[in-house]
């Protein structure tokens, strides 16, 4: 055998022991260990070359290892790391300007993660109740939605699956079926300050929202004086084809969220709300690396680069010709139910064997997602082009071939 398999080989053996010895377990990963990332493509310590699909979870905009965010985090760290939370810096502003002006938004919060984020939402929330609606605490949300791992965001998440996690669970949160809006007016009461939901269910198996169910939500808030809070997690900065998915449904959220693609790969978040909701009093709201430089740095050059270079456009294009991909073969496959907007795409499998395709396409380079055991998740970075789309077709196809017929 080649000496050099050979040392490769132990180098992924003896790092994934130490892996299962040393971290805490959490999930089921792969044997397989990522070193090195460029545009569409990862790759593992033994040299493997992956069609990256999923764009860390939608957070690789960008693709990997962007020059535009290398350049960024290298001048900035050059300068200024971490002043604390106590001072401007001139990125934060930089930062928290552009995405007001190309926002229906006047103010912004920054901290690390979607679920910090979240958490400040539904403290707005909350303190908007507590201001204005005679206490009012609580947030509509709605089932199979996903917010977060934090205890409030995942009291506010309507997995199934955590209903008895961490007991007893953060009080305040009615979750309804989605695009339902009948029993959004049922849930509402004296009691209640937000609705809370994503545009497009990403965890929950991609099912976007209905133009007339988030036009009757935003009627309902303002017949109610109760707050509408859009989770753009993972619909934000252009994945959806628009730099926000909020601008397809002719309506104006009171509280954005955003995280994933803001940072390009970078821990970043970001709470956007109206100037009517700047209500916060000094000491509610905070957090050591909220504003932090580098990571405002990064920012400003991925929002930056979605926007000058019309990224969001081209998630609309490349998007569209997935579907068309996807349409061409999914007779053959038995695949149904083809939908998404931009590059958020899912589609169901005649079948059960989500995971065993997630897992063959792996071992055939390709990474995709499985968010539920018969659907199909892609999320690639923005960059997508249609070369990498036929890549990715022609390897689905062996996949389901190898697995479905």
């Amino acid at each position: 055998m080649n000496k050099t398999i050979e040392q490769t080989e132990n180098k992924t053996k003896n790092l994934i022991e130490k892996a299962e010895e040393k971290l805490l377990f959490t999930t089921v990963r792969p044997n397989i260990i990522m070193e090195k990332g460029k545009g569409m493509y990862l790759w593992d310590v033994e040299g493997k070359c992956y069609l990256d699909f999923i764009g860390g979870w939608a957070v690789t905009c960008l693709g990997h290892c962007p020059e535009v965010i290398t350049e960024a985090l290298q001048q900035q760290s050059n300068k200024l790391i971490n002043a604390s939370p106590s001072f401007y810096n001139e990125p934060m502003i930089k930062l928290a300007d552009l995405l007001v002006e190309h926002s229906c938004f006047d103010r912004v919060f920054f901290t690390s993660t979607g679920s910090e984020a979240n958490e400040g939402a539904i403290k707005l929330a909350r303190k908007y109740g507590q201001k204005f609606k005679n206490g009012a605490y609580e947030i509509i949300t709605t089932i199979n939605s996903f917010h977060g791992r934090t205890l409030a965001a995942m009291a506010a998440t309507g997995k199934e699956a955590w209903e008895t996690l961490f007991q007893p669970k953060m009080p305040g949160f009615k979750h309804v079926p989605f695009n339902d809006i009948d029993s959004v007016k049922a849930s509402i009461s004296n009691n209640t300050a937000a609705i809370m939901i994503e545009p497009i269910q990403g965890e929950g198996g991609v099912i976007p929202a209905e133009e007339s169910y988030v036009k009757a939500l935003r009627e309902l808030c303002d017949e109610n004086n109760i707050l509408l809070i859009f989770d753009e997690v993972q619909t934000g900065i252009g994945r959806t084809g628009t730099l926000f998915a909020y601008e397809q449904y002719g309506i104006e959220p009171d509280i954005m969220t955003l995280a994933k693609g803001i940072g390009g790969g970078f821990p970043l978040s970001a709470m956007l709300t109206k100037e009517k909701f700047n209500i916060f009093d000094i000491g509610d709201q905070g957090g050591t690396y909220c504003g932090q430089p580098l990571a405002m740095a990064a920012g400003y050059a991925v929002v930056n680069e979605v926007i000058n270079k019309s990224l969001d456009k081209n998630a609309k294009a490349a998007g569209e010709y997935i579907i068309k991909e996807l349409e061409k073969i999914k007779d053959k496959y038995g695949l149904k139910n083809i939908r998404g907007r931009g590059l958020l795409i899912g589609f169901d499998l005649p079948q059960e064997k989500g995971r065993e395709l997630v897992n063959d396409c792996l071992e055939k380079e390709l990474i995709i997602n499985s968010p539920r055991p018969s659907i199909i998740r892609l999320m690639p970075p923005l960059i997508c082009s249609y070369e990498d789309i036929k890549k990715m077709i022609g390897i689905l196809s062996e996949s389901l071939s190898d697995l479905l017929i």
